[in-house]
């Protein structure tokens, strides 16, 4: 093979080698993320969703380059995660639909293929934003065009020319983004994809490269490990309220804030995990209780009752896990002989209408999203975004017509409009939910007598009132918002950046309150995550409850990691 032309076993190569390169810089790509979360976690998913390619790829013993076109736009699609993630899955497609129709490709096929790319993925995102990963693939693509319509013929000049000025563009990003620059870095996305191509380059031109990929098997004793580590924590799991009560009050009478907040207050007496939420007609319910008929009876008072659910929580768990510990004992001894899960001999659940899906983090906020309805919990949104092949198996195990997808994360939005996208048989909304608040706001909103599209309207409306502010710790100095951040302090960040900095948690938190609200609001949730104890944050909400007095304050578990605090205004 000449210098001018690239066969599917080079590309095979270069793929390889790019995804390679890639997984060894994603540490030092996740340190430029301009906000320094605990959480950011670009590089990870850039990797992650190459390095799903790379495995379909490397899966593929002669490769031709309509198979080789074919694992690198399905294997990144199913597992891109993070909104990077997605971006690189749609420039591998488009790249992917131009290279699959030749048996080698050249300079010009080359630069089409990387004009495809980026019109594929400027498409995928609603609304496109200079400054990231796409600018740097669209300034590549215009210096791929040049070259190869000024006559360019040798691809290992083309190939470098072309990084030279993706880095010379990424050099940009700062300048087109006053977040970068005042964060001191450039666009982590845009350096993701100069390092994927950097890797190709070295694969072309023949240095000596580590190209195995790897896929560790889980062991059988870490799956039966980590399968008893879930079942003690279910059986051990305090359900202090027995009962998980849901209903719909239609009322007769005119139900104004103060009634409300009475009747909430009553609830809180005899229960938690409150939510109340009203309009002209109709108010819905749903409280953890040791006494039902409490609760319904003191609803009464407003109007009639409809569509009451009562759950035993406790029977629940005890079901739950006896089911787990029957699986466990079911499980193969010898890895490769087993039944998943999800095996076909196991039935369908019934067939329903509508479903709904929620990507959640932490025990309470999980519980919360199973009592308002949930049928699917993805977890994940903090730690670890999930992949686009992990919507597709949730809306797998759904039987219903329509499902709804809350993201619950900003970053998580563009895989679930892939994975809409995938879903032929099945009708899927994606409610763009960016916090787990908006997310329960949007559930709470759903009205079964309505169509799918008013749902949909009322829903992406009514997650719009909501201002959420989230408080974790930075993991590296920087300046932002015009605030002096340090390594170890407490960042409370609203909707739109920065609230509040400090050194004290309390403080923070409560700073960033003070920061997040306004005159509209009535309502103020605190959920607090897992290394917070109830104590800490009672005193938390009783120093806003004291600040806000006309507002309802409610205070709940959520058990998330990460985010020490996240609270909603509405």
């Amino acid at each position: 093979m000449g210098l001018n032309v690239i066969d599917a076993k080079m590309l095979s190569k270069m793929f390889l080698a790019g995804a390679k390169h890639l997984e060894h810089k994603k540490e030092w790509i996740n340190e430029l993320n301009v906000f320094p979360v605990p959480d950011g976690d670009t590089g990870t998913n850039m990797s992650m969703t190459i390095m799903s390619a790379a495995k379909e790829v490397a899966a593929i013993e002669n490769p031709d380059m309509a198979s080789l076109a074919k694992a690198i736009s399905s294997g990144s699609l199913r597992g891109a995660r993070g909104n990077s993630g997605v971006i690189l899955s749609q420039l591998f497609r488009g790249f992917a639909k131009v290279i699959r129709e030749y048996d080698e490709i050249n300079v010009a096929i080359l630069a089409s293929a990387c004009d495809k790319a980026v019109e594929t993925a400027y498409k995928a995102v609603m609304k496109p934003k200079e400054g990231t990963i796409l600018t740097v693939a669209k300034g590549a693509a215009k210096r791929a065009n040049d070259l190869a319509m000024a006559g360019e013929r040798d691809l290992e000049k083309f190939i470098s020319e072309v990084i030279k000025e993706a880095e010379v563009v990424l050099a940009q990003t700062p300048d087109m983004l006053p977040v970068l620059k005042q964060a001191g870095v450039v666009d982590s996305g845009g350096q993701g994809l100069v390092e994927v191509l950097k890797g190709g380059l070295d694969a072309f031109l023949g240095k000596e490269l580590d190209l195995s990929i790897e896929t560790a098997p889980k062991t059988v004793s870490a799956e039966k490990g980590t399968m008893s580590s879930n079942i003690e924590a279910q059986a051990n799991a305090e359900i202090k309220f027995c009962y998980c009560t849901q209903f719909l009050i239609m009322l007769n009478k005119t139900f104004n804030i103060k009634q409300e907040m009475d009747f909430k207050e009553y609830l809180s007496s005899i229960g938690d995990s409150i939510v109340v939420v009203a309009d002209d007609e109709i108010v819905k319910v749903h409280v953890h209780t040791n006494d039902p008929g409490l609760a319904m009876q003191k609803a009464l008072r407003y109007g009639s009752l409809t569509t009451i659910i009562i759950e035993n929580m406790r029977l629940e768990r005890d079901e739950k896990v006896s089911d787990m510990m029957e699986k466990q004992m079911q499980r193969p001894e010898l890895p490769g002989n087993a039944s998943s899960d999800t095996d076909s001999s196991v039935p369908s659940p019934e067939h329903k209408d509508t479903g709904f899906i929620a990507v959640s983090i932490g025990e309470g906020m999980n519980e919360i999203f199973r009592s308002l309805g949930v049928d699917y919990i993805i977890e994940g949104g903090q730690t670890m975004n999930p992949s686009t092949e992990d919507m597709l198996n949730a809306i797998d195990k759904i039987n219903a017509d329509n499902i709804f997808i809350f993201p619950n994360n900003k970053n998580i939005i563009l895989a679930a409009n892939q994975a809409k996208q995938l879903t032929k048989d099945k009708k899927i909304i994606v409610i763009p939910t960016k916090t787990v608040p908006q997310g329960i706001t949007a559930i709470i909103n759903y009205v079964p007598d309505i169509s799918i599209e008013e749902n949909e309207a009322v829903m992406t409306e009514e997650v719009q009132r909501v201002a959420t502010g989230q408080v974790t710790y930075a993991v590296r100095d920087t300046m932002i918002d015009d605030k002096e951040i340090h390594q170890g302090d407490f960042m409370g960040i609203g909707d739109k950046g920065i609230l509040s900095v400090g050194k004290d948690l309390q403080t923070v938190a409560f700073d960033m309150i003070l920061e997040m609200m306004s005159d509209e609001y009535e309502l103020i949730s605190i959920y607090y995550g897992d290394i917070i104890k109830e104590e800490q944050a009672q005193k938390l909400a009783d120093m806003v409850k004291a600040q806000f007095g006309s507002c309802d304050v409610e205070l709940q578990f959520g058990g998330q990691p990460i985010y020490s605090y996240i609270v909603s205004a509405e």
